[in-house]
């Protein structure tokens, strides 16, 4: 079932966190565009699982950019949904009091106009597809700071398979996502949890033909009770922690296993359509 966020201000802040960002990306990259043809359609993500644990926690609509090539000019304009795993983002929210998460999704469709297979004689189609990567790294990067994430490093670049058997390039990033809050101790006193969560990013961006979409992806790559058991002394492990501070439930969100997490970013990348 897709989870709403309705009333719950932890979401509105995240909303806004993530919104800015957005903003603030879109603000860098455009240039002066004209009036709009029409919006953009939304991404349609189309694996099941996008219904099982995540919420829709934002949409943006934006100008990407607009460049002269050769005799035409094409303007970028994008549509992007943001989604966020719910039981992630609200155990946080209860332990560390934290308005982002580290498992988030984004889908992306960009809008060409002229379309990419309409530039005469085939002008700047491989130059308009690399700024448009560029562009869609750097959104992608701003979108996940927005969320919590910072220190974002490429780690690799390949090529992927989406849906439609279309050829995507694919990054894979890592970064950092901080927990800073108190937890309890057995002698009734606290302790200081500041310390910082790695995470993986993973990023896919192809042409279908008509549009070019993106998806991107993040998640931990090491248990979150497994960072916050570190963080505090003695004997204690982070589960406990967790559950001394907020429920079993929470404390179950916080030590999923990572490989868990990127099956299910990578299964959501490769169906956006």
């Amino acid at each position: 079932m897709n989870d709403s966020s309705g009333g719950d201000p932890s979401g509105r802040t995240r909303r806004r966190l993530l919104a800015a960002g957005a903003s603030a990306t879109a603000l860098g990259l455009a240039g002066c565009l004209g009036a709009r043809e029409g919006p953009v359609p939304e991404p349609t993500v189309t694996n099941e699982r996008i219904d099982d644990g995540w919420r829709l926690l934002d949409e943006s609509e934006s100008a990407v950019f607009e460049r002269t090539y050769g005799p035409a000019t094409v303007r970028a304009l994008e549509r992007t949904l943001i989604y966020e795993y719910v039981s992630v983002a609200e155990a946080l929210d209860e332990t560390f009091d934290a308005s982002g998460s580290p498992v988030v999704f984004f889908a992306t469709r960009i809008d060409l106009r002229p379309a990419l297979d309409g530039l005469p004689a085939g002008v700047g189609r491989g130059r308009l597809m690399a700024e448009v990567e560029t562009a869609a790294v750097d959104a992608f990067r701003a979108r996940l700071r927005s969320a919590g994430t910072d220190g974002l490093e490429e780690v690799d670049e390949g090529t992927t398979t989406v849906v439609g058997g279309h050829t995507a390039t694919a990054w894979r990033f890592a970064g950092e996502f901080a927990l800073d809050g108190e937890a309890p101790l057995p002698d009734g006193s606290t302790t200081a949890v500041d310390e910082a969560v790695g995470v993986t990013a993973r990023l896919a961006v192809w042409h279908d033909g008509t549009d070019v979409l993106v998806a991107g992806g993040a998640f931990p790559s090491e248990a979150v009770t497994a960072v916050i058991g570190d963080a505090v002394p003695g004997s204690l492990d982070g589960e406990t922690v967790v559950e001394s501070i907020a429920d079993a439930e929470a404390a179950a969100a916080l030590a999923t296993d990572p490989a868990a997490f990127d099956e299910e970013a990578s299964v959501l990348i490769v169906s956006v359509e």
